[in-house]
């Protein structure tokens, strides 16, 4: 039921300032469907419907992991649906961020919504609090998933949805509270991970940061690119280049298209004296990304460093 996603830091290049990252132009949903046992559900029908002024809808299956994949999906709020015959139907909501992946479990219940109040009870107050932080309505939102946990005191999702309400009223020390009271349900919960480590970084608590980083990466999928690359912002924002660096060419080497890693790469490499190196890393990033967010930074650099042509 995850409807947010909140923005990673970036590292503050040492010889210029990094804007807002880009990765592409649309983002991407991974998920998974279970069972009550938790065990994966194979055919199950995903609908993936967009909850923000437009009735688009996508549908796909779960495959034989009960895994699915939907891409090229524009910035916004989601709801996805898995449905089978036998097991029932089960949602999550998430934030899809321009170049960025979310990730959901659905677990299927046979119970139809409504018919347990306490289901629906929840249901309801879980979907207010999504609506009102939608329109930025943080007080309310607040309110109404501290209704949804006086239901279900398990609700993860719902201390993760506080966290973010208090960090758009500008209330971190709540914000950071609210995403611990998550991990205590969940501890691998990868999004309220991040979310911590996104806060530490900008409180300039690096070491934390660097932690609550490392454990998102490992909550997820193997070979990440985005943990991967987050780790290495991390890294760097706390002084550690050449460890950061490593995770820039681990995240390239992830995902050969991740563009904002090769910049992040160009620009190790740069603080390591390497140039030529470094010319590299930003033409390959111009190819991948022409209008990306680093690009003007990427030509100015290209301008300053290579040799005119004769």
């Amino acid at each position: 039921m995850t409807h947010r996603n909140l923005s990673r830091a970036l590292a503050v290049a040492v010889i210029l300032a990094v804007a807002v990252p880009a990765l592409a132009q649309t983002g991407l949903v991974k998920g998974k469907v279970v069972d009550a046992a938790g065990k994966p559900v194979a055919d199950a029908v995903i609908a993936i419907e967009f909850m923000e002024g437009s009735s688009r809808k996508l549908t796909t299956k779960s495959d034989k992991r009960g895994e699915f994949v939907q891409l090229g999906l524009q910035s916004g709020a989601y709801r996805i649906t898995a449905t089978t015959d036998k097991l029932g139907t089960g949602f999550a909501d998430t934030r899809i961020r321009i170049g960025n992946t979310s990730e959901v479990t659905i677990t299927l219940s046979t119970v139809p919504p409504g018919t347990d109040p306490k289901l629906a009870e929840l249901k309801k107050a879980f979907d207010e609090g999504v609506a009102a932080s939608l329109a930025n309505e943080f007080d309310t939102a607040i309110a109404r998933f501290q209704a949804a946990i006086a239901v279900q005191p398990t609700c993860h999702e719902c201390y993760f949805n506080i966290g973010y309400a208090y960090l758009q009223k500008k209330d971190e020390k709540q914000a950071e509270a609210s995403w611990q009271k998550a991990l205590e349900v969940k501890p691998d919960h990868a999004e309220t991970l991040n979310s911590l480590a996104t806060l530490f970084n900008n409180q300039k608590r690096f070491d934390e940061a660097a932690a609550a980083s490392a454990k998102a990466a490992a909550s997820a999928p193997a070979g990440n690119a985005d943990a991967i690359y987050n780790q290495g912002i991390i890294l760097w924002n706390g002084g550690k280049i050449a460890e950061a660096k490593v995770k820039f060419e681990e995240a390239t080497k992830a995902d050969p298209n991740n563009a904002d890693a090769r910049f992040q790469l160009g620009m190790a490499l740069l603080n390591e004296g390497k140039v030529p190196e470094a010319v590299a890393s930003f033409e390959q990033y111009i190819t991948m990304a022409p209008t990306g967010h680093f690009a003007s930074q990427a030509k100015g650099m290209l301008a300053q460093l290579k040799p005119p042509a004769a």
